[in-house]
């Protein structure tokens, strides 16, 4: 049976110490992943679902212009404080990514296990949140469950599924099982996308 969590019912976890999936580090495979790449241009980067922001300060601290969205308030402030504990600049923000207008397009987009712990009912919605949040051309990065129990969140992703949603707007740069916190190696699938110029655009498909 799925059952999706209420922004309410978020915030109470993170208000109860019950945020388990908060290991006090950035993802490793986003990590791995910039150390592999200076090359990228430091852009503007949202982190949907960016809970207490380490993976926020991952980019921030490489010089990107990073903007972290959560649903729970008290996420929000922990991440503002612990940002500003290290001296970074960049912007945490209280908001529904599904829902919301972003205030402008991004060139990055991460995220650590969103999509996976949503409804999935909401899936669609989640793709098409993605492509209106990121430019044409913008990069979308995400890591997923492929390997975890049948009663969510989360609930666990399969390459095939990826696919089929994201074809349509994106091109897949690459696809792989990332370095993991210790819990969950070989159960993460890392996906780096580009997204499709609108068609009747150079560089379109």
């Amino acid at each position: 049976m799925w059952i999706a969590l209420k922004a309410e019912e978020w915030e109470q976890k993170y208000q109860a110490g019950e945020a388990h999936w908060d290991h006090g580090a950035p993802s490793p495979g986003l990590v791995e992943f910039l150390h592999a790449h200076p090359e990228l241009p430091k852009g503007r980067v949202v982190v949907p679902g960016c809970g207490t922001g380490h993976d926020v300060r991952a980019w921030a601290r490489l010089g990107f212009q990073v903007m972290g969205v959560d649903i729970a308030p008290t996420a929000v402030r922990q991440a503002e404080q612990l940002t500003k504990g290290e001296g970074l600049s960049a912007a945490i923000t209280l908001g529904d990514f599904l829902r919301d207008p972003p205030p402008e397009n991004f060139d990055y987009l991460w995220e650590h296990t969103l999509f996976c712990a949503i409804d999935p009912a909401q899936r669609d919605q989640y793709v098409d949140a993605v492509v209106r949040w990121l430019k044409p051309g913008g990069m979308y990065l995400a890591v997923n469950y492929i390997v975890c129990g049948p009663d969510g969140p989360p609930w666990p992703v399969q390459a095939d599924e990826l696919w089929r949603r994201y074809r349509p707007h994106f091109h897949l740069l690459d696809q792989w099982i990332p370095r993991s916190y210790a819990n969950r190696c070989g159960r993460e699938l890392m996906s780096w996308w580009r997204r499709k110029q609108p068609r009747g655009r150079i560089g379109s498909a």
